[in-house]
């Protein structure tokens, strides 16, 4: 990564001389077949035309472009030396005119991190599939270019593929004498560029709206994928929900789809769940489900899909200047997946898994030492890559959800029509949107802003309430408290709601009042004198971004009853309440578990289920007394295969208490157990165990020494696929052995050879919960060599290795005391690396704090 990196400054600097008027990008991918370049090093020609303006002649600047070798560069009809002007990510432009032409012709190299052209080979039949990923900044190992979002241009590609390829870029492509030439686009920021080339599987469809003034827009559709996943794809779901949130922003955004046709591609070895390109959108191939899933899977893939989709407004219209407003696209377009899937989709219940899934990333991020205001201070480019986070994102999403409670639905969406008008296929500041929704409001959003995005940390608000001799409520206030490091006090629009036993037994609401909370104390005068409740539930419905709380009775009534809130959503957010307590060390983790084990097999919502699984997980491996963990395990074992057994069979509760008995099965009758159901000697009423079932339960059976190389080899010659490779990766890797760990290190830590999802799947298996002895010889290793990986590595594959490899399941003081050591020795080293290594120490130490709580409980 060294010279890679672009400064705000720089970028602001750029911009103010250079504006660019047009983009040609001619790549030559035909070396992605066949042998390759004997020096390991597979590359393909670029050769980019840049057109561009300069509004101080005679000055210098720069392009961007990561590559092995340059073969000609020429600016304004002058031939320059390309060993003298390109240093392997920069070209230096001096003497530049009023209007400029660059032509750059250069050897890219082909990708195997999913940064750049990535290039996957199939293992199933040989098939060579190539597409790329730049977010936020990787198009300049694709083509020379200015790597900024606000320099947005038009863009011309044309691609030369291998014969029998089909190739895709954003706009439409037509093949002519050998070359795809493709549409040129509107102008676009270089990181939502895209191309997609190889022999893929693709599907079509079309979409049509007529709007009020009798134009129709037509928009061509397409889907594609690997042809070794042709079987499983089930394009038509995709279509359903494509077109059913096209009409979604259509009615809302007032603003056609401004990008022609709209292609979604389902890549291999994608970092990312998926990525806006406007035209050609690209998702992990994952979402096409090579088993029995839950509906919670299709949920999640529809979501995903209307997120990215969101952006083609939110991000590819309207961009954000620089990545410190990067909330502007990937906030908004969080909040619209989930709005539109709950009033557009069958997901009627996504703001449920919303509170439920989404939040729990946000409330974790915001309470690490590394977390931001969600306008963040941005001042590079490495900073930009790990600001997509929690914060950007899901926090971004729950506190636009606070907007529109505090501004009203109507003024929200009639601020967003008028922002798209006024910018589109421009760039925007903050206060380019504030100004919008104070107009449709009528609302000061400057000190909306100033408390909600401009600041972090994360605020709690507890009930409070007090009884009159007649059993009545006397009086009942919202409590708000602030974390030290972060002590702003919010304002919040908020309902509370008042539950009790109704005649069937079941929790349900019987009172409802909406407050605005600001302060410490605020009274809830309209809820005086209502019948005393057994649970109060704060932020009832979901309406603003705080931690829950509870006063001592609605806490005991949750102990005991939690399974009888008729509600889904104020029973996932009381869920998501008490897993923050225990996180917080405020509830022993047993008693979790315990909650778990008496109310999940009571839960309706699928997501919530899985959720609550991951929740118990993560409580046994993390949070609990290391002296307890051989109870709480065998607890979560016997629990997990009880509701097994009661499940429907074959309903979508049965496959998730499945997956979660492997997940949590450890005792020698439980791993027998899962033996027998792979060999066919047991079975379970309904329950079909497919190939992707297979491979869940052959994870345990590795990582406890039942399953060896034999098995996972007879089994990958089942599954020979790239998704079967991925899985023996990771059961390889998580066998019970110091040499198979050493292997693993190795093969991750010391060499490049493994392409990026080979470096997850390893990465996965390597560290297990029930070998934490075997991790003991890496927590020295570890830090000795991840300043060298941060240097060497991509970033993304450096992520990967510095966020996968601490040492978590070495949870004592002395690892805390060498990751503090770490930290103290080396406050020169890259600031984005130190940020990691802090999150990851504060997780650690949250976690010892649970385990002492625990110890105590």
């Amino acid at each position: 990564m060294p010279g890679e990196n672009l400064s705000r400054d720089e970028a602001r600097e750029r911009a103010a001389l250079l504006s660019v008027d047009g983009y040609d990008v001619s790549l030559d991918l035909r070396s992605a077949v066949g042998d390759g370049a004997g020096d390991g090093v597979r590359t393909f020609r670029s050769v980019t035309t840049i057109r561009f303006r300069c509004a101080e002649p005679g000055t210098t600047s720069f392009a961007d472009l990561i590559a092995p070798s340059v073969t000609a560069v020429s600016l304004n009809g002058k031939d320059l030396d390309p060993g003298a002007v390109f240093d392997g990510s920069r070209i230096l432009l001096e003497d530049l005119g009023d209007d400029n032409e660059l032509v750059v012709d250069a050897q890219c190299a082909y990708s195997r991190t999913g940064e750049g052209l990535h290039r996957f080979v199939d293992p199933e039949d040989g098939e060579v599939y190539l597409y790329t990923q730049y977010e936020p900044a990787d198009s300049r190992r694709v083509f020379a270019n200015f790597e900024q979002p606000d320099l947005k241009a038009p863009f011309r590609f044309e691609v030369r593929a291998p014969e029998g390829w089909v190739a895709w870029s954003n706009g439409v492509g037509e093949l002519h004498d050998g070359v795809w030439q493709f549409a040129e686009t509107r102008p676009i920021s270089t990181y939502i560029t895209a191309i997609v080339a190889g022999p893929y599987h693709y599907v079509t469809d079309s979409y049509s709206r007529t709007f009020d003034d009798g134009t129709t827009l037509e928009i061509p559709l397409g889907a594609l994928c690997r042809k070794g996943l042709a079987r499983h794809f089930d394009a038509d779901d995709v279509f359903l929900v494509t077109k059913q949130g096209l009409d979604f922003f259509h009615d809302h955004f007032d603003y056609p789809y401004p990008f022609g046709k709209y292609d979604q591609a389902f890549v291999p070895e994608y970092n990312l769940g998926a990525m806006e390109n406007p035209g050609c959108v690209t998702f992990r191939e994952e979402f096409i489900f090579r088993g029995k899933v839950t509906q919670a899977s299709y949920e999640r893939r529809a979501n995903v899909i209307l997120h990215e989709m969101a952006h083609m407004w939110f991000g590819d219209l309207v961009t954000m200047e620089w990545w410190d407003d990067l909330w502007l696209k990937e906030s908004f377009a969080d909040f619209m997946g989930t709005f539109s899937a709950a009033e557009a989709t069958r997901f009627a219940g996504a703001w449920t898994t919303f509170a439920n899934n989404r939040k729990a990333w946000a409330y974790r991020a915001d309470q690490l030492p590394s977390t931001h205001p969600i306008t963040a201070d941005i001042s590079d480019l490495e900073d930009a890559k790990l600001n997509f986070d929690g914060i950007t994102y899901a926090k971004g999403a729950s506190v636009l959800k606070q907007l529109v409670a505090y501004v009203g639905r109507d003024a929200f969406l009639e601020g967003a029509r008028r922002y798209f008008k006024r910018n589109a296929y421009g760039n925007t500041r903050l206060g380019d949107l504030l100004s919008v929704l104070e107009e449709t409001s009528g609302r000061d959003m400057a000190a909306w802003s100033r408390a909600w995005l401009q600041t972090a940390g994360v605020n709690s608000l507890t009930s409070q309430v007090l009884l009159g001799s007649e059993g009545r409520i006397d009086e009942l206030a919202i409590l708000q408290e602030a974390a030290e490091s972060h002590p702003e006090l919010r304002p919040h629009r908020v309902a509370v709601g008042l539950y009790r036993r109704s005649s069937e037994g079941a929790l349900e609401r019987y009172a409802r009042a909406e407050v605005d909370v600001d302060g410490p104390r605020t009274v809830v005068a309209e809820l005086a004198g209502a019948e005393a409740p057994e649970l109060v539930l704060v932020n009832d419905d979901d309406l603003t971004y705080c931690k829950i709380r509870f006063d001592e009775g609605s806490l005991a009534t949750l102990r005991e009853r939690l399974g009888e809130i008729s509600d889904p959503l104020a029973r996932a957010l009381c869920w998501s309440a008490l897993w923050n307590l225990t996180r917080d060390a405020l509830m022993p983790a047993r008693d979790f578990i315990d909650l778990v084990l008496r109310f999940a097999g009571r839960e309706s919502d699928i997501g919530v289920l899985q959720m609550l699984h991951a929740w118990a997980n993560s409580a046994l491996t993390h949070y609990a007394a290391p002296d307890w963990r051989e109870v709480g395990g065998q607890l979560l074992a016997e629990g997990a295969l009880r509701e097994l057994r009661q499940a429907e069979p074959g309903s979508q509760h049965q496959l998730t208490w499945a997956r979660f008995f492997a997940a949590v099965a450890s005792g020698e009758a439980e791993l027998g157990l899962l033996r027998d159901l792979l060999e066919g000697t047991a079975k379970i009423d309904g329950l079909e165990v497919d190939q992707e079932l297979r491979w869940a339960f052959l994870e345990p059976l590795a990582s406890h020494g039942v399953a060896d190389e034999a098995v996972l080899s007879a089994e990958l010659a089942r599954d020979d696929t790239a998704s079967g490779k991925r899985h023996q990766v990771r059961c390889l890797a998580a066998r019970p052995s110091a040499a198979v760990k050493a292997q693993a290190w190795a093969a991750v830590v010391e060499s490049d050879a493994l392409s990026n999802a080979l470096v997850e799947s390893t990465i996965a298996g390597f560290a297990q919960p029930s070998q934490r002895e075997l991790g003991a010889p890496y927590v020295a290793k570890y830090f000795s060599v991840i300043e060298r990986v941060w240097e060497e590595r991509s970033i993304q594959i450096a992520m990967d290795v510095v966020k996968g490899l601490f040492p978590s399941l070495q949870d004592s003081q002395a690892t805390l005391s060498a990751t503090d050591a770490w930290l103290s020795e080396h406050e020169g080293a890259a600031p984005a690396l130190r940020r990691l290594v802090l999150e990851a120490r504060d997780d650690l130490a949250r976690a010892l704090r649970a385990q002492a709580c625990d110890s105590v409980g």
